[in-house]
């Protein structure tokens, strides 16, 4: 049988091995401006033509290059970089000429012109898909211009795949901006089809973010910086308002190199879990600073993806830092229904004397229990139920003129000229609750809101351990298959802990007996008691979070505001609640309790 196994020429070679660095135009981009930025650049410029496809030229001025170097950095396996085989495990730079030029020489029409500082005169090298074409002495401004025509010309199959322009000229957005927010300390400019599209000055990182993504971001950051012996953290993440449906917006650098990690950037949107609501994505500019010999950058050819040496430590730090500074910086309308002026937003990042351990729980009172304590707060609260036999905002009428005759007025300091409670609050399609504040209007969605409430109270009555049980009159059947039973029997306890009265008779049938006094009625305890079941696999799965799920399901049953018109009190009261909770910003199950619509976004509606 005849050989079969022969080499490649080196052309082919060349773009077999180009096509696994240089897979689109903004592949061309990126390695050029990283070379400009390595080349010591402080002002850089990009030029596109049709997406790159007909022109990726980058122009800076940076060091330039000898006339040696101008040539050898077309070559095969050149680099400045790595003399050895353990420089691989330590670098620090994204290259400086070599490396990929020979990559993307083999695909396209490459010149390059380039000066030294103290050299009187350039160097010119044209290459033509790896056939080097020309060299020669020419007048030139020092730093370097390199000019990338007809991209995959000789490889029309690739060139074939290529994208629309959108598409593509997307995708070399997308680098820019990369580049542009790991270095603010140089200047970089774009330009497609002639058109200057940015220009971006020197600046620190907040007002580069500002210039690129716009003045909508300049109110919307947390600052970031936290430094521990094996990792600096540092960057800006959104404000909980700044999230958004989409995951655009989130950079995540390792030592000043974007990277794509899905496992760090789960880090970040765990650590919001307790604000937004599930469908929402948080906005981060975070930036890794750690020893180069903690890393691993070369496991992707774009070396986009890398490996920490301890990926769960670097998991968990980073979700503790940012755990700590939502809490930090947490910020709640604060709704002053005394004074009629307009509101004003407590944040930890832009008003004086904040105090950083500020919780709504503690700190919001109602225009009637101005300087009550919670144990007050408690105490009005129970009055209430007691007088309607509900709870809290199930489509109550609330006389709340009859509560200071059941407290002591005293205590609370109650104030003959107060405004009436709920006179500065308005209801919409019986759904929604609106009240005026500094930057526009808060729309509370008052079903989610009802809802937020009870779980946590709820929660609290769980954490209690004698909740109330109401005694069915006709004990209730319970529907399960043979595997619900079996989880049923190793949860009866913990049930029972949450008022669920559940026996089993000689059968092996189980029939509910009690509920929850909260539950109010036994019409749909069977649904409720499959929702508890659901998701659960192993006995660990089932007793952990019980008291959350089950206040939760229960919660999501009981709240009764959906579609209801609220008087004026039924609102004040419920809004009260709300902001009295742990954590107002979203129901049990992840949806916005409320939103802000500000005034400017409503003028732009007005003036589009």
């Amino acid at each position: 049988m005849a050989d079969i196994i022969q080499l490649l020429p080196d052309s082919i070679a060349s773009q077999i091995a180009a096509g696994e660095v240089i897979q689109r135009p903004s592949s061309v981009v990126k390695e050029l401006m990283e070379n400009s930025i390595d080349a010591g650049s402080d002002t850089i410029s990009l030029v596109i033509k049709d997406a790159g496809k007909t022109l990726i030229q980058v122009v800076d001025n940076g060091i330039g290059m000898s006339p040696t170097d101008s040539r050898m950095c077309f070559e095969r396996h050149a680099t400045s970089k790595i003399k050895d085989a353990n420089d691989i495990f330590k670098i620090t730079t994204k290259g400086f000429r070599g490396e990929a030029l020979a990559s993307i020489a083999a695909i396209a029409h490459v010149e390059l012109i380039s000066r030294q500082k103290n050299d009187l005169v350039g160097t010119k090298v044209v290459i033509l898909g790896s056939k080097f074409s020309k060299q020669e002495s020419v007048q030139s401004e020092y730093g370097t211009k390199i000019s990338v025509k007809n991209l995959f010309f000789n490889v029309p199959a690739r060139r074939k795949f290529l994208k629309s322009d959108n598409v593509e000229f997307k995708h070399i957005i997308d680098e820019f901006f990369r580049l542009a927010l790991a270095h603010t300390g140089i200047s970089f400019t774009l330009y497609h089809n002639g058109k200057e599209l940015y220009r971006l000055q020197k600046s620190n990182l907040k007002q580069r973010i500002v210039n690129i993504f716009g003045r909508g971001y300049e109110n919307k950051l947390l600052p970031v910086e936290e430094n521990m012996e094996l990792l600096n953290v540092s960057g800006y993440i959104g404000k909980i308002d700044a999230t958004r449906k989409s995951r655009n917006n989130q950079y995540i650098f390792v030592n000043n190199r974007f990277i794509r990690s899905n496992y760090l950037a789960h880090a970040v949107k765990s650590a919001y879990d307790e604000y937004i609501a599930d469908d929402q994505n948080p906005v981060y500019f975070l930036y890794l600073n750690t020893d180069p010999a903690n890393i691993d950058v070369n496991i992707h050819p774009t070396k986009q993806e890398i490996k920490f040496e301890d990926e769960k430590l670097i998991y968990n730090y980073i979700k503790v830092v940012i755990k700590r500074i939502l809490g930090k910086f947490h910020y709640t309308p604060s709704l002053d229904f005394d004074t009629g002026k307009d509101n004003h937003f407590i944040s930890g990042s832009n008003k004086k004397n904040t105090d950083v351990n500020f919780r709504p729980g503690t700190n919001f009172v109602s225009s009637n229990m101005k300087k009550s304590s919670p144990d007050e707060w408690e105490k009005a609260f129970e009055i209430l139920n007691e007088k309607d036999k509900v709870d809290v905002g199930r489509g109550i009428n609330v006389n709340v003129e009859e509560i200071p005759s059941k407290i002591n007025k005293d205590s609370l300091d109650f104030n003959d000229n107060d405004n009436i409670p709920g006179s500065e609050l308005f209801q919409i399609n019986r759904s929604y609750i609106i009240k005026e504040v500094e930057t526009g209007f808060l729309l509370i969605d008052q079903y989610y809101a009802h809802q937020r409430v009870l779980y946590e109270k709820y929660l609290k009555m769980f954490s209690s351990g004698n909740p109330n049980i109401q005694q069915l009159l006709f004990p209730v059947k319970l529907e399960a298959g043979e595997n619900d039973k079996i989880i049923f029997e190793k949860i009866l306890p913990e049930l029972k802990k949450y008022g669920f009265n559940i026996s089993k008779n000689n059968e092996n049938e189980y029939y509910i007996e009690g509920i929850p006094d909260i539950m109010g009625n036994s019409n749909n305890v069977q649904e409720i008691l499959n929702d508890i079941l659901s998701g659960n696999e192993t006995e660990k799965d089932i007793k952990s979070g019980l008291n959350k799920k089950i206040a939760r399901i229960l919660a999501g049953s009981t709240a009764k505001n959906k579609g209801k018109k609220l008087s004026g009190e039924e609102m004040n009261y419920l809004v009260d609640k709300l902001f009295s909770c742990e954590n107002p910003y979203k129901s049990p199950t992840g949806k916005k309790t409320f939103i802000i619509l500000e005034t400017k976004e409503i003028i732009n509606r007005f003036n589009s």
